[in-house]
């Protein structure tokens, strides 16, 4: 399915409403709503090109095509992919758009897959559609060559060129030796199609993260709401015919390539290749084995990818920041688990986990970290935290759990893909000065709600471990589970 009629036209699919997004209390960007459709029309015949969302604002702009495969509803599940997410958006407005037959884009015939001229018309169609001059063009991993056609033909559209984990070309040639060769190609497909939807998966894909049993299932989720195994195969062997390097001496704008000095399926290698190639590119290895760019040094990536597009690394969001702390875990876990048995056990911690982070997105907070039997999360708001809080407890008694809650408000610092400082370690002590089934919150939490429709009761003064002073703790009662 070519798009070689002419040049694209775009309109809104949504009615001329621009993707949603809201802000946060405290200025930081929450995760937008809802995508909506660029609709690039060929040979008179509409077609919806690309799925696409925004997040912050700009300019400057950054165009994300992050490969083939991607299920933005299940990636924003990540308190780590919002952070990292949310720190790229502090500095511009990130345009992510999944390219036909990719992600939330129309599907095409797997035996007609489009050329890759097709993919820069619709970046264009996306870029046009979002009211966006000029981009810089972060293109990662089979996204790569299209990125580079871009920035060739398209140099007055490009502000600036970032490739990461991704090669111009990915078989063995006599003048390429850098490359796979094919049969070894064959098998790795299979191998990954075979393991496709599973947790074995993870340890190729995020092997930073591959330790831990509950991002494995959720990951292993998110792989199988990307695609099928099938349709996976069919992109990674068209990757076969592909070989961009005739383009390369033809980008003449700023390129920064990123590249895991570790990466298995595609050594370093390739990322020398291109900067030798690209007049003016910058190299940056990156420590690690991730093909993902979020989970392993996220925060470097961010930071490189800022001072970049900027001209200056300003490290993103602040070290330090007020918010809502709030902790829960499941009482008696210990013996619930002795008793259920591991696999009912299990089940019960899966339950547990879904209805928390429905829970902590419904009431407009963050989840931060699982905490093997209970969650860490943020809220700008203390009324949000204490709502959500409550909202957990009862939802959680459906599942057969009983929870203790606790709820501090003060300064938190972020730690890549976590969160420290005095706040959190008083909200942990908060919520085991809790009873079954209790919500406890610090005097700072109930300062900041009097006034509303929140009613605390006095628990009287605790002392916290390893915490100075004594503490006074309130309990919350219920309140109208509103999320306003």
């Amino acid at each position: 399915m070519a798009l070689r009629a002419g040049p694209l036209r775009t309109e809104n699919a949504r009615g001329g409403q621009g993707s949603e997004e809201r802000l946060t209390r405290s200025g930081r960007q929450a995760p937008p709503t809802r995508g909506d459709y660029a609709r690039a029309c060929a040979a008179g015949e509409p077609l919806r090109a690309a799925w696409r969302q925004t997040l912050g604002s700009g300019p400057p702009d950054l165009l994300l095509a992050a490969g083939s495969f991607s299920n933005p509803d299940i990636e924003w599940e990540d308190p780590t992919f919002v952070r990292v997410s949310a720190r790229l958006a502090s500095f511009c407005r990130m345009i992510r758009f999944d390219r036909r037959g990719t992600g939330m884009s129309d599907p095409v015939p797997m035996h007609a897959l489009p050329p890759w001229e097709s993919y820069v018309e619709e970046a264009v169609a996306v870029m046009d559609h979002a009211g966006s001059r000029i981009a810089t063009v972060m293109a990662i991993f089979d996204a790569g060559p299209m990125g580079m056609l871009f920035a060739a033909t398209k140099p007055e559209r490009t502000a600036g060129l970032i490739l990461a984990n991704t090669t111009a070309r990915i078989l063995h040639a006599a003048d390429y030796p850098l490359g796979i060769l094919p049969e070894v190609a064959d098998q790795l497909i299979e191998q990954i199609g075979e393991m496709w939807g599973t947790e074995e998966l993870v340890w190729l894909l995020v092997p930073s993260r591959a330790g831990d049993e509950r991002f494995r299932r959720w990951h292993a989720r998110l792989q199988r709401g990307m695609t099928s195994p099938g349709v996976l195969k069919a992109y990674l062997r068209a990757l076969y015919d592909v070989d961009a390097r005739p383009v390369l001496p033809s980008i003449h704008v700023p390129t920064l390539i990123l590249h895991r000095k570790e990466l298995a399926m595609l050594p370093v290698e390739h990322g020398r290749y291109l900067a030798s190639h690209i007049e003016g590119a910058r190299l940056v290895e990156l420590d690690g084995s991730d093909p993902a760019l979020i989970h392993e040094s996220g925060d470097l990536f961010a930071d490189l990818v800022e001072e970049f597009v900027t001209g200056e690394r300003r490290g993103g969001r602040a070290d330090r920041v007020l918010a809502t702390v709030l902790f829960t875990d499941i009482v008696g876990s210990t013996a619930l688990a002795a008793r259920l048995g591991d696999a009912r056990w299990r089940e019960v911690l899966d339950a547990h986990d879904d209805v928390a982070r429905r829970s902590v997105e419904r009431f407009g907070g963050q989840l931060v970290k699982m905490t093997g039997d209970g969650i860490m999360a943020t809220f700008d708001g203390p009324g949000r935290g204490i709502r959500c809080a409550l909202s957990l407890r009862d939802d959680l008694l459906d599942v057969g759990t009983e929870i203790r809650a606790g709820l501090h408000t003060g300064e938190i610092e972020f730690r890549h893909d976590d969160i420290g400082g005095l706040t959190v370690h008083i909200a942990a002590r908060v919520m085991a000065a809790a009873g079954p089934g209790e919500v406890l919150v610090s005097s700072a939490v109930k300062d900041l709600v009097t006034g509303s429709d929140i009613a605390l009761s006095d628990r009287g003064v605790r002392r916290l471990k390893g915490v100075d002073g004594e503490w006074p703790l309130f309990a919350a009662a219920d309140v109208p589970a509103t999320v306003g």
